[in-house]
């Protein structure tokens, strides 16, 4: 009798209690366009346009780069919308979902991947909020030292755990607030900074290889779309039972692609032309952009950086929640939420004011997650496509149902993806992350790059040695694998027998 009184308290202050259990029929009643508005507000960030100097630093003209910006924001984001499906089909969370591809325990083996790559996206976007907050609080003469980062990373955190706590409703409708205002005032500093391009530096800007190309349209792939996918369809889960399917990828890719699209497009743009930016970039992104500022644009720039990273981070903690819970932790949904609160907070410090560089160490570590996130991905997308109706609801939560405990095929087809897909990344951050340096052991005998052990600095040489191509063929060999070998398997779920 408790729980329930204290679930009602939770419901009448607007406080979603709902963990990884099936969505009632009567709380099913968003609509495909509804996904437009967490999509959009999570992507329409600042952060978009120092993206663009991570991929000129592959060595790509500014052509080069647009291309590989619109091919990989829109694909990999397409991919999302997929994803998005299976919660329509199922009214669960995405990690729920993918225990009908890998069984009901073995989802476990995905569903910590997924954890870790939810906790790293949500403590990089408020670890950014901090350094931009410090940045632009010292070009006001307001500070900018110790004491500002701890008052912004206690007022960050707190935005953050306070929005995932409150849940689906109420973060809804505080992105669509948050769409708003974040995207006038990205307008607002696309027009005070369009003067600053340099249209001939542009145009001089070489051309890259094959392999520089391969290389940044995956980075792109993985940084925006293929960050987001393991927590598709939490988002999809409250839509109607009779909408579209082809709706519903097409608003997720719309609201998730449109503004990384256009911001690092300008990016490039601004990159291209100052060296000092591109080369700022990599310590403090969204300070870096700031300089480009007169200062009585600088309060709601600041205000506009910070509400769109909050507004990432709030996506990634919310969903991280529910794959906690998915791994078997009996707690409540928001508890859940707080506990990654708390580890956002600690990451946040422990970045802000011990490490000395996180910009390069974080994009190590997103490649190398990268690898068996694509893999699960390429099998739940093949898996969406095998399946005719909608999920066994009851069996998602019962390990002797027709899901099974353990899909051995699944299970064997990430782990041998992963293990092909780490041999073909590198990592390109030796000297700052030098505990990935295992990684690109397939790169010699396959004659696509050579290791350089050099006393200034370790580095590959080779077309193909940055291209990254363990992504790619992740994704793709485990789509295929799963396609072909599973197709007997959910023909007899869907049966019944």
């Amino acid at each position: 009798m408790t729980d329930v009184r204290t679930a009602d308290a939770a419901k009448r202050l607007g406080v979603e209690t709902t963990g990884i259990e099936i969505i009632d029929e009567a709380d099913r009643t968003a609509a495909p366009r509804d996904l437009f508005w967490p999509w959009f507000a999570a992507n329409v960030s600042v952060f978009g346009i120092s993206y663009a100097a991570f991929v000129l630093g592959f060595g790509i003209s500014f052509w080069q780069a647009v291309a590989v910006t619109i091919i990989g924001v829109v694909i990999s984001f397409a991919l999302c919308g997929i994803i998005a499906i299976a919660g329509k089909r199922g009214s669960a969370p995405t990690m729920v979902l993918s225990r009908a591809a890998f069984g009901v325990k073995g989802q476990k083996v995905p569903g910590v991947i997924s954890w870790l790559v939810s906790i790293g996206w949500e403590t990089f976007l408020a670890i950014l909020a901090v350094l931009a907050t410090a940045t632009i609080f010292e070009r006001l003469g307001w500070g900018g030292g110790t004491g500002t980062k701890i008052v912004a990373a206690i007022v960050v955190a707190t935005m953050i755990v306070t929005a995932a706590v409150a849940g689906y409703h109420i973060i809804m409708r505080m992105q669509s607030v948050l769409t708003w205002i974040t995207g006038a005032i990205t307008i607002l500093y696309v027009v005070m900074t369009f003067n600053h391009i340099d249209w001939s530096a542009i145009s001089s800007i070489p051309s890259g290889g094959i392999g520089a190309t391969i290389g940044a349209l995956v980075m792109v792939m993985t940084g925006f779309g293929l960050g987001w996918i393991n927590i598709a369809a939490d988002w999809s889960r409250y839509q109607r039972r009779d909408a579209s399917g082809a709706a519903i990828v097409g608003w997720n890719t719309f609201g998730g692609a449109l503004a990384p699209t256009l911001l690092v497009c300008f990016g490039l743009a601004l990159a291209g032309s100052d060296p000092a930016v591109l080369e700022g970039i990599g310590a403090d992104p969204i300070g870096t952009l700031a300089t480009l500022l007169p200062t009585w644009v600088l309060v709601p720039f600041l205000l506009a950086a910070i509400l769109s990273l909050v507004s990432g981070a709030v996506l990634g903690i919310y969903s991280s929640g529910l794959t906690l819970l998915s791994l078997g932790v009996r707690i409540p949904r928001p508890m859940a939420a707080l506990i990654d609160g708390v580890i956002l907070t600690l990451g946040t410090f422990y970045v802000v004011f011990v490490a000395e560089n996180f910009i390069n160490p974080f994009q190590s570590f997103l490649i190398t997650l990268g690898v068996p996130l694509a893999s699960w991905a390429g099998i739940m997308i093949a898996d969406i496509a095998l399946r005719k109706r909608d999920y066994d609801e009851d069996a998602l939560f019962d390990s002797t149902g027709r899901y099974g405990a353990f899909d051995w095929v699944s299970i064997g087809t990430m782990v041998v993806a992963s293990v092909l897909g780490w041999g073909l990344v590198v990592n390109s951050f030796a000297d700052d992350a030098a505990w990935n340096n295992w990684q690109g052991y397939l790169l010699e005998p396959l004659g696509l790059g050579t290791f350089v052990d050099d006393p200034a600095g370790s580095f590959w040489e080779g077309t193909f040695a940055y291209a990254n191509l363990g992504v790619l063929l992740s994704l793709v060999l485990s789509f295929v694998v799963t396609y072909l070998a599973r197709r007997g398997t959910v023909q007899r779920q869907e049966s019944g027998t």
